[in-house]
C-alpha cells in the first residue's frame, strides 16, 4: 500500500467538509424543529445493537445491508444499523410502552454494506418520523401532511405525490 493510498475511504463513504456540513446541520435542526412542533418526540437509537433485536421483524434485504461485528465482550453477533426505522419500533414497543398514540422521529448516519444505486452513498443520513397506535385516516393523513412539510422545509419544490394501495 503506497503511503497515499492508506488517506483513501471506503467506496461510497464520504467526508461532509465544512460549507456542507454546516447547510446539513441547519436543515437538521430545522426538521427536528418541525418535528417537536407537531408533537413528535426525538430519540437517538444506537448505532450497534445485537443483530437480532436489530433485524426482528425485517426482510431480508435489511439482513444483507448490515454490516456485521461480534462483540467481544459476549461473543454474539452484533449489527450496525442499516435503518433506523425498526429501532424506532423497538424503542416504542420494548422501551416506552406509552398508551395511546406515539409519535417518534429520528436523524442520524446509518451504514449499508451496498450503496444503493450509481455513486451512492454507504452512509447515508436517515431522517424519520413514525406514528405508533393510531389505526385510521387521521393517522395517514397526518403521516403525508409531515412528509410533504418534512420535503417544503428541505427545499425540495415541485412535488407530486402519488398514493396507491397493493
Amino acid at each position: 500500500m503506497s503511503t497515499d493510498d492508506r488517506w483513501l475511504l471506503p467506496e461510497g463513504i464520504e467526508e461532509v467538509l465544512p460549507q456542507q456540513a454546516e447547510r446539513l446541520e441547519r436543515l437538521r435542526r430545522a426538521l427536528v424543529d418541525c418535528y417537536r412542533a407537531w408533537g413528535y418526540d426525538l430519540v437517538m437509537p444506537p448505532f450497534v445493537e445485537y443483530l437480532d433485536s436489530l433485524l426482528t421483524g425485517t426482510g431480508s434485504d435489511l439482513e444483507l445491508q448490515t454490516f456485521k461485528v461480534i462483540d467481544p465482550l459476549t461473543g454474539r453477533l452484533m449489527g450496525l444499523r442499516a435503518d433506523m426505522t425498526p429501532q424506532a419500533a423497538r424503542i416504542d414497543a420494548h422501551q416506552l410502552r406509552r398508551a395511546g398514540a406515539v409519535r417518534l422521529c429520528y436523524l442520524g448516519t446509518v451504514l449499508r454494506s451496498r450503496a444503493d444505486g450509481f455513486a451512492g452513498s454507504r452512509a447515508p443520513l436517515q431522517v424519520g418520523a413514525e406514528l405508533y397506535g393510531h389505526a385510521g385516516l387521521e393517522g395517514d393523513l397526518e403521516v403525508i401532511e409531515l412528509a410533504l412539510e418534512t420535503l417544503a422545509v428541505t427545499g425540495v419544490e415541485n412535488v407530486h405525490l402519488d398514493l396507491g394501495h397493493v
